[in-house]
């Protein structure tokens, strides 16, 4: 990303809705959202099997490995505006698995790109899936979004939950049930 460019951008923009960006709490503003869109769309430069690294592991057995509350912040692709919110990641090992501070790289990598909730889910569930071989996966998201929140229709306590399931996650419903059970959600509704 050429940060030079974006902050130009930004300042063209600050003048384009009326503000002055020699104003004195504007004048160092394009270069700072300039840094911070880098930070927020670094996902796009990152690659989840660079991120697994050396971080696999053997194992004997095959249980349920579960990770919950992983905090998510993205951008929404219609309106630039935040979301935010927890993942909830469930995975049956198949022989091997990951660091668990990797699952929340994961999450990080996808949703450090412009997002809708519904891809981002499914593309932690299939990058889990790929990268570890796991005989199922389950990722569960529960975010509240700016866009529907400060604009539009102005809906405050709104939360959009998502979920993917792989494997066996997917095929059976007792794997699915104990996972929805583990993460404190119900399947009932």
């Amino acid at each position: 990303m050429n940060e030079k460019r974006v902050a130009d951008l930004v300042k063209a923009l600050l003048e384009e809705i009326g503000e002055d960006p020699q104003r004195e709490g504007l004048l160092k503003t394009p270069e700072r959202v300039s840094r911070a869109l880098a930070f927020l769309s670094g996902g796009y430069r990152m690659d989840p099997k660079t991120l697994i690294n050396d971080a696999l592991f053997s194992t004997e057995s095959n249980n349920m490995i579960i990770v919950r509350d992983i905090e998510v912040y993205s951008l929404c692709e219609h309106h630039m505006l935040p979301f935010y919110g927890r993942c909830h990641i469930g995975y049956i090992a198949d022989n091997t698995v990951v660091g668990v501070s990797k699952l929340a790289r994961i999450v990080d990598c996808y949703a450090r790109r412009l997002q809708i909730q519904e891809r981002l889910t499914a593309q932690i569930a299939r990058a889990i899936a790929d990268n570890l071989h796991a005989e199922g996966v389950g990722v569960v998201l529960e975010c509240r979004h700016l866009c529907m929140m400060m604009r539009g229709v102005e809906k405050q306590n709104s939360v959009m939950t998502t979920s993917s399931v792989l494997g066996s996650f997917h095929d059976d419903p007792a794997t699915r049930s104990e996972f929805m059970a583990l993460i404190g959600r119900s399947l009932s509704g």
